[in-house]
């Protein structure tokens, strides 16, 4: 692969990277930079930065959190809580970016911020050992419960190709606004876990998804009429193999990298052409992002967006 093909098929990062040994990833700067910021960027990406700076660089270049979160709002974060694993096996969202995310929702003035996920393994384990619940709590939100039943309620969802209804929790439903924080990483059956799977952690029956069409199943619940406000993907660490559980730390490499926008399509898109410079992953193979541009809740054409790159 030449140099023209391999920027093509990284696509948003610009950058050449290597994967050492080791698995940390370093990137060589190509086309990023740090200029003053821009207003209307459709995605921005931000690579080789700490957690909390990266997302104070990427939402000063979307216009800042005033732009998505208004002056006495309820939000929601919602990051991926799935599993009871520390930080270091990246099976869960970053903490510390989550703990931004909620101080910045609360400067920009939201009355209050809930923090939540439909967990796979006990919640409290996940809530604790995954250090978001401290982080959350420290910048200011309130941890909501999600393993029971009574907490969700029904919608219709009409777009819906095979996934006609679905049981949502009632925090998204009484948000004003909710932002999706996902982590990048591996997944058995979806192929990748990223923004448009991390729905499913809004949702009561998530066995419908594996026994009728998995990716046809994840597309449809994308369209929610009420969907996020702002899509915020962690790549600072990605779980290449093993997913969504993962093993050990030989599952995961620092990647230093952080993805956002508005547009949930584009914002998995690009993820999963960074994770593909890691691991072999075809577009192709994750579905769910073609069926979700065949039902118009995203792009995967980046070439027609306006694209704001920074190397830090």
């Amino acid at each position: 692969m030449d140099r023209r093909d391999f920027l093509k098929a990284l696509a948003l990062t610009g950058a050449a990277l290597t994967v050492k040994q080791s698995g940390a990833m370093t990137l060589l700067s190509q086309n990023f930079s740090g200029s003053a910021p821009a207003e209307n960027y459709d995605l921005v990406a931000v690579m080789g930065g700490e957690p909390v700076t990266m997302f104070r660089k990427a939402i000063t270049e979307m216009g800042g959190m005033g732009k998505f979160v208004k002056k006495g709002q309820k939000v929601v974060v919602k990051p991926n809580i799935g599993w009871d694993k520390v930080p270091e096996l990246a099976g869960n969202t970053n903490p510390d970016l989550v703990g931004e995310i909620v101080r910045q929702c609360l400067k920009a003035g939201a009355k209050e911020v809930v923090v939540f996920d439909h967990t796979c393994d006990d919640w409290r384990k996940c809530y604790k050992n995954s250090g978001i619940e401290v982080a959350a709590k420290a910048a200011g939100a309130k941890m909501l419960p999600a393993h029971e039943e009574s907490y969700y309620r029904e919608v219709s969802l009409p777009q819906g190709k095979v996934l006609k209804t679905a049981k949502i929790h009632e925090a998204i439903l009484e948000s004003d606004v909710w932002i999706n924080v996902p982590v990048l990483k591996n997944h058995g059956g979806a192929q990748m876990s990223i923004a448009m799977k991390n729905y499913m952690g809004i949702v009561w029956d998530r066995g419908f998804f594996h026994k009728n069409d998995l990716q046809q199943c994840i597309a449809d619940i994308c369209t929610l009429k009420k969907a996020a406000v702002l899509n915020v993907v962690d790549s600072y660490r990605l779980m290449k193999t093993n997913g969504p559980r993962g093993k050990s730390e030989a599952d995961v490499v620092l990647a230093k990298g952080l993805f956002i926008s508005q547009d949930i399509v584009a914002v998995d898109t690009a993820a999963t052409n960074f994770f593909n410079q890691v691991r072999e992953m075809p577009l192709e193979s994750v579905q769910h992002l073609s069926k979700g541009e065949e039902l118009k809740v995203g792009t995967m054409n980046l070439d027609k967006l306006k694209i704001k790159r920074i190397k830090m």
